[in-house]
């Protein structure tokens, strides 16, 4: 099998998934996948193996990816690292949504570019796509070492000139003290963890937190907004629970809800469920 720089979703099934990611093939646990795999053969091919049986742990083939690779995501270069969870530095289910971004913003006309906030940042997929298509990026984590993954990756796109803030904080404080100082924002994303602690250990629990985030996030959209897209990794928040809190929190307008699932090419790969989404944009569009 041809090795390339790209992202391909090969695989899944026995609750795991086959992915290769640029030059590597990684299998990884998968809970979702219930289902059999449709090309066993194909797993022999694994350069890593990631684990939770007996404590969390990678197996490689080859050490060097220790040190890490480039991978190409739509249209983005990721540097990627294994890490002690089992991720690696992107999730490529939110490619569709990166889509669902750059067309809102690429329909914008305006005398100054839009401006998006992106909240539970990462390592900067949303951020580096909403760059790209012409908006002012303020992008917010609470760790000091994702931001820093971000910028890297920004730097490899040649990015590191565009107009994005790196932020470092936790999202309900800076939300707050942005909404004191009058700042508001066209689009913003959010992609809220099940729990999390903020720069100072403050506590996000998303049962607890949600709507009261969701509300911050309605009074800081502009007074003519773009959109507002959620997304959720959390066990219960199905698309129809998103879009009834989108529903309830922001103005009136569309929303299209749904399941994420890791992207593909072929067809005849089974789909692999990695999340939901609800996708808000107002009732008459901006002029």
């Amino acid at each position: 099998m041809a090795r390339d720089p790209q992202y391909q979703f090969l695989d899944a099934g026995a609750g795991r998934k086959l992915e290769r990611f640029g030059p590597w093939i990684l299998a990884r646990p998968c809970a979702q996948a219930v289902w059999r795999p449709q090309f066993p053969a194909l797993w022999n091919e694994a350069d890593a193996l990631f684990s939770r049986e007996q404590g969390a742990h990678w197996q490689f083939r080859n050490p060097r990816m220790r040190e890490g690779w480039h991978c190409t995501l739509g249209g983005l270069e990721f540097f990627l690292k294994p890490t002690d969870f089992g991720h690696v530095g992107i999730f490529p289910e939110h490619l569709w949504g990166w889509r669902l971004v750059q067309e809102a913003l690429r329909g914008f006309s305006g005398p100054e570019p839009p401006s998006v906030l992106n909240l539970f940042a990462y390592s900067g997929g949303a951020t580096l796509a909403c760059a790209q298509a012409g908006a002012q990026v303020c992008h917010l984590d609470a760790s000091r070492k994702m931001t820093d993954w971000a910028r890297e990756n920004a730097r490899i796109n040649h990015l590191e000139n565009a107009p994005i803030r790196w932020i470092v904080d936790d999202v309900t404080k800076f939300l707050k003290r942005e909404l004191r100082r009058g700042r508001r924002y066209d689009g913003i994303i959010l992609d809220p963890p099940s729990f999390g602690r903020g720069t100072s250990q403050e506590l996000f629990q998303i049962d607890a937190c949600m709507l009261e985030l969701l509300e911050l996030c309605r009074d800081i959209l502009s007074p003519r907004p773009l959109f507002l897209l959620l997304t959720c990794h959390t066990p219960g928040y199905t698309p129809l629970v998103l879009s009834h809190l989108a529903t309830q929190t922001l103005p009136p307008g569309k929303i299209r809800s749904g399941e994420m699932a890791l992207p593909t090419q072929d067809p005849a790969i089974l789909a692999v469920p990695s999340g939901a989404y609800a996708f808000w944009q107002p009732d008459s569009p901006r002029p």
